[in-house]
């Protein structure tokens, strides 16, 4: 049996006619990246994006990163982040916490060895409640375009709580997502903003 590459898979998934419910399009790319997890070669595509990711925190003067516990699928950063930790003591990170429905999320201080409990939508978060403040945040995308915006999962609590944050101390926001979720051009509403960057196995765009 011969596996599609990932790009005649996002095409397949993306190429749908444009004023196609951005639910629909959801439920494409979520399929198709499930599908993709149980693939051969994805650990060697796992790798290539935790290397990129690596290369890109290596950019930034954070001295607190926000990720998130993998799901449906996801690229699992935690790895990542945890040799991001031990290169540095004086380093930190945090998970998203959601403390109610339709309201900004807090992000709460996480590492390797941090004992967790289960959180809204049956998602771990850190059992210690120690709220932080990330200044960089890994943002796990759905799907993408090339302008660097974002289709995630449709609960609004990422650009609830980016609209929420002061301006001075916004965090640089960088999308995580292999490459199959790439589309030619997303869906978009007025309060939909492009992250800085989005990382995948292929590129940083």
């Amino acid at each position: 049996m011969v596996l599609r590459s990932e790009e005649s898979i996002a095409r397949n998934v993306c190429d749908q006619p444009k004023n196609q419910p951005k639910s629909a399009l959801r439920a494409r790319l979520l399929a198709a990246r499930e599908a993709q997890s149980e693939q051969a070669g994805q650990a060697a595509i796992n790798d290539s994006l935790a290397a990129r990711i690596q290369a890109v925190l290596a950019r930034h003067d954070a001295r607190c990163v926000g990720l998130y516990w993998p799901v449906a699928g996801e690229f699992d950063a935690r790895d990542a982040l945890a040799r991001w930790l031990d290169a540095d003591a004086t380093r930190g990170a945090a998970l998203p916490v959601v403390v109610k429905p339709h309201a900004p999320m807090v992000f709460h201080a996480w590492s390797a060895h941090s004992p967790m409990k289960e959180g809204r939508y049956r998602i771990p978060v850190p059992a210690e409640e120690k709220v932080v403040v990330p200044e960089l945040l890994l943002i796990p995308c759905v799907g993408f375009d090339t302008d660097r915006y974002r289709l995630g999962y449709g609960g609004g609590y990422y650009d609830r709580t980016l609209a929420a944050w002061p301006n001075e101390a916004r965090p640089v926001t960088i999308g995580i997502a292999y490459e199959s979720g790439k589309c030619g051009a997303l869906p978009r509403e007025v309060h939909d903003m492009p992250l800085d960057a989005i990382v995948t196995e292929s590129a940083i765009y």
